[in-house]
């Protein structure tokens, strides 16, 4: 994620079609129940791993139920980059967030030998040891994407609740096996798309909800860079070698290669490890529109775009576009370049009228189409376009999002955006680079999630 703001672990309540008041977490089970009830007992595409060779046991068997005033103790994997900011906030914040770290895991010394520094705690190199601690609550996964199922699930069955970084997930079919875990363990997951923690979004659930703008039709979104270096060119450590790095872990499940410090310190530009721009920021662009018009499976999917300017070795492009067709009869469209940073508004198009959302100003404006304005405002207090920003001041969304899962990791609510809401996402991002790289439509049944 980007650094921008972010939002509180309190915000507007969504009405049902029949305007009936529903907090985040019946919206979401609400939204998500009859696609969700027909994942159950998909089969595992990750690999999941087990304890030292044996069984691990269930969340239900081992989880400690947290008091509301207690503190969260977390386990953090990954703490390069994104894992190195979210392990100095936790830090930081550790009053505020009512949390400690308590262990460090990580495949590059250097990086592990400095996080358990900073956080006075111990380092693991193998995670399933840092799993095993019984005085471990949560654990925080921010390593790359291929990794993310298998210690997810193995983190929710040896009892621990997660905070797992966007992408969700490598695969749509591992998205499904990671929500299916989580309700089977009935573990806390936020996956780490902080967008949806945004007051704005929810302002636009609230009106898209409550049909200010009439039936949707489509929507647009983007996130754009002018990279001059190259998009994902990250710091190559010359510390980093193999003595220093455990390059077979790194590999995991993926194709077995010689040691190479590009693949290792700049993987998202490889297809083995990251599906570039749609999994590294169409996930957060998608998550938010989700949330607003009301998280689903996708029917059909395409994208187009390829390697116009950074032609570095990198596979993934560096522009890229995908056109997302959902059963509610809605499209979504979202955009983006490496290679130059203007992008698109975001909007929300509706036969009566459009939202269009203020992400650095956190408000909405809502404005009726000429041919249904008397509809419109009807829907809209008689007025033809309408502003609405919060009221009060709140934590920005980087803390919200934290601060929410922390939340309910003590109350046992589901998050902002909890497994059967990401794995919706993941399916249609993972949908999107199935396009790309077959070059050809990409279909989902939208009561499973499967793609063909």
């Amino acid at each position: 994620m980007n650094s921008a703001e972010k939002q509180p672990a309190s915000n507007p309540t969504p009405a049902d079609a029949a305007g009936t008041s529903m907090n985040r977490r019946d919206f979401v089970v609400t939204a998500g129940a009859v696609v969700a009830a027909g994942l159950t007992g998909c089969a595992s595409q990750t690999g999941e791993t087990s304890m030292r060779g044996g069984v691990l046991a269930t969340a239900a068997s081992k989880k400690k139920v947290l008091g509301a005033n207690e503190r969260v103790r977390m386990g953090q994997i990954g703490v390069g980059g994104m894992g190195g900011g979210h392990l100095r906030s936790l830090v930081r914040n550790s009053t505020s967030y009512n949390c400690d770290v308590v262990a460090v895991c990580d495949l590059f010394s250097k990086r592990r030998e400095y996080a358990a520094q900073h956080a006075n705690c111990k380092g693991y190199i193998d995670y399933r040891e840092l799993l095993e601690r019984k005085d471990v609550d949560a654990v925080l996964i921010a390593t790359p994407d291929h990794w993310h199922a298998p210690i997810a699930i193995d983190a929710m069955r040896a009892g621990k609740d997660v905070y797992l970084e966007k992408p969700m997930t490598y695969t749509a079919e591992e998205a499904v096996r990671v929500r299916d875990v989580c309700e089977e363990t009935g573990a806390v997951m936020q996956v780490g798309t902080q967008y949806t923690s945004m007051d704005c979004y929810w302002r636009a659930r609230q009106a898209v909800s409550d049909g200010r703008i009439g039936k949707p039709i489509w929507a647009q979104s983007s996130f754009s860079r002018n990279s001059r270096d190259g998009e994902w060119n990250y710091f190559v450590d010359p510390a980093g070698n193999e003595q220093t790095i455990d390059w077979t872990r790194f590999l995991g499940s993926r194709p077995k290669r010689a040691f190479d410090p590009q693949r290792f310190f700049r993987w998202r530009k490889y297809w083995d490890y990251s599906g570039g721009i749609a999994t590294d920021l169409f996930f957060h662009r998608l998550s938010p529109l989700m949330l607003a018009l009301g998280p689903s499976f996708p029917r059909r999917v395409v994208a187009s775009g390829g390697i116009w300017h950074q032609k570095d070795g990198r596979e993934v492009p560096d522009t890229y576009f995908t056109t997302i067709d959902y059963p509610g009869e809605y499209s979504v469209n979202l955009v983006s370049s490496m290679c130059n940073e203007q992008g698109v508004d975001v909007m929300i198009r509706g036969l009566h009228g459009t939202i269009t959302v203020d992400e650095n100003a956190d408000k909405i404006k809502i404005k009726g189409e000429n041919e249904w304005i008397e509809e419109f405002k009807k829907s809209n207090d008689g007025k033809t376009e309408c502003e609405e920003t919060r009221v009060a001041a709140k934590p920005n969304w980087y803390d919200g999002h934290m601060q929410n899962f922390l939340e309910c990791v003590r109350t046992r609510n589901k998050p902002n955006c909890h497994a059967a809401m990401g794995a919706m996402i993941m399916v249609a991002i993972a949908a999107s680079v199935k396009s790309f790289r077959e070059n050809r439509v990409v279909f989902c049944d939208p009561q499973t999630g499967k793609l063909s």
